[in-house]
């Protein structure tokens, strides 16, 4: 069992598919680990194959600025004219090899042992644009071997999972996919990306009584009639009522201060109308000034005598650094009053120039993810990616390998734990998530929405509280 995902790993690293359907891999012969100054057409020669056929087994290769390292591990593939009998041809035979054998498609009312999906490898399928064009499928393609890093971490508990990835690009006509055997066999399919392909997919995995886990935000009214359906996102508005919800609870005997930045571009005035419309309506005072008050009239909007929570009504770093600036000159007598900054989760990208102001300030920022830099976790995670692809993570926020890995850890270990009753609510399962946590609630009669809101709080003594709503 141990041996299926590491080949799901080493195979699948950028095994892209056409975006048609999925690739056809050559017969496989043997794995060769690349030695010092070994060159592709020293390999091919090697062991009899043409450069095309050391290629197309191994499409890393094609793709722009791939270099050929040592201690690469490659696919040795069979010449084309020599048929080896009971050869694997994809991952997908390989690992069920190793699994339990496969029965005929029950009828709805039936289930079998070896059908259950906590009995038997999990089989995932994952429909994103895995290419090198643009940006989306350079994300998507990080994305993704967060998934494979997930697969190989869950065999050390004893769970299989078969992958089966194909590359659905912003311009794929999905139907031949779902067409495929490969894809109606599916316990799991995380994507699509785009929001056009959701109607078909959607249709798809209720045929076939697929889970489907929508990662990223996408147009997708099928969430609310379609009960296969997990959709991580969610949208501002969601978490801005969550944010004013948790920021009452937490600071109803604090004296809220708003401050004007006069940023016409600012998209937080929806956070601030809620908030202010709600501390109305439970009696709850708040101040407002403006950025370019005068020092005196600026500190006539604090309390002396409570802890006074200063809002900003934009999320950009230059009024930020006015708005630290004016807190500090207030506070320079030594007599200023007590003060909590409470942010945006685009704050988290000013960390490494305002972390020493966060901390003094008592901040809190609203979020739905949050990675430690310091932590021992996301050393040991960003080590691991180096290794097995040898390139660095993207400097992004949030880290969409980190990303990958949550959410494919999340799901298939809850579908081996709970079999398609697996629904995500809170509890279900002990998984401490690096970056993203998730807990899902059903919309209705349809499908389950993530609700989970962290406040990221940077304490005076210069410890870092994640605390989970």
């Amino acid at each position: 069992m141990k041996r299926i995902v590491r080949y799901v790993l080493l195979l699948a690293t950028f095994a892209f598919v056409a975006e048609t359907g999925l690739a056809q891999t050559p017969q496989l012969r043997e794995m060769h680990k690349v030695k010092r100054k070994e060159t592709v057409f020293g390999i091919a020669r090697d062991y009899g194959i043409t450069i095309e056929e050391l290629l197309d087994a191994n499409p890393e290769m094609k793709l722009p600025g791939y270099e050929l390292k040592k201690g690469d591990i490659i696919r040795i593939p069979y010449p084309k004219s020599q048929k080896q009998e009971g050869a694997a041809t994809t991952a997908t035979t390989e690992a069920k090899t190793e699994s339990k054998p496969a029965t005929a498609e029950p009828k709805a009312a039936e289930t079998t042992k070896d059908d259950d999906v906590r009995n038997r490898t999990i089989r995932l399928g994952v429909m994103l644009p895995l290419h090198d064009i643009n940006g989306d499928g350079r994300r998507m393609v990080e994305y993704y071997r967060g998934i494979l890093m997930a697969c190989d971490s869950l065999k050390k508990q004893g769970i299989s999972v078969d992958v089966r990835a194909w590359n659905t690009a912003e311009d794929s006509d999905i139907r031949p996919i779902l067409q495929k055997k490969e894809a109606q066999e599916c316990d799991l399919i995380i994507g699509p990306l785009y929001s056009k392909q959701m109607s078909l997919l959607s249709d798809f995995v209720t045929k076939h009584d697929i889970r489907l886990v929508i990662p990223f935000s996408i147009d997708a009214p099928q969430l609310y009639t379609n009960r296969n359906i997990f959709q991580v996102y969610q949208s501002p508005s969601m978490l801005n009522e969550a944010a004013v919800k948790r920021f009452i609870e937490r600071f109803k005997f604090a004296h809220p201060v708003i401050i004007d930045c006069n940023d016409t571009t600012s998209t937080k005035g929806d956070f601030t109308f809620r908030l202010r419309r709600n501390l109305e309506s439970l009696g709850i005072a708040y101040s407002i000034t403006n950025l370019k008050s005068s020092e005196g009239n600026f500190a006539k909007s604090f309390d002396p005598d409570k802890t006074n929570v200063v809002v900003l009504n934009t999320g950009r770093s230059q009024e930020l650094n006015v708005a630290i600036a004016k807190l500090n000159g207030m506070m320079a007598s030594g007599r200023g009053p007590q003060i909590t900054l409470f942010g945006y989760t685009d704050w988290l990208m000013y960390t490494k120039y305002q972390l020493d102001n966060f901390y003094k300030f008592d901040t809190y920022i609203p979020a739905p993810y949050y990675l430690n830099p310091l932590s021992a976790e996301t050393s040991r995670f960003e080590n691991k990616y180096r290794s097995n692809f040898h390139a660095d993570m993207m400097n992004a926020t949030p880290r969409f390998a980190v990303t990958g890995f949550d959410h494919a850890f999340f799901f298939l270990k809850g579908l081996h734990k709970y079999g398609k009753t697996f629904n995500g609510a809170a509890g279900m399962f002990g998984y401490q998530p690096l970056q993203t946590p998730l807990t899902f609630e059903r919309i209705g009669n349809g499908g389950l929405q993530n609700h989970t809101l962290l406040f990221i709080h940077y304490q005076p003594d210069h410890r870092v509280e994640t605390i989970k709503f």
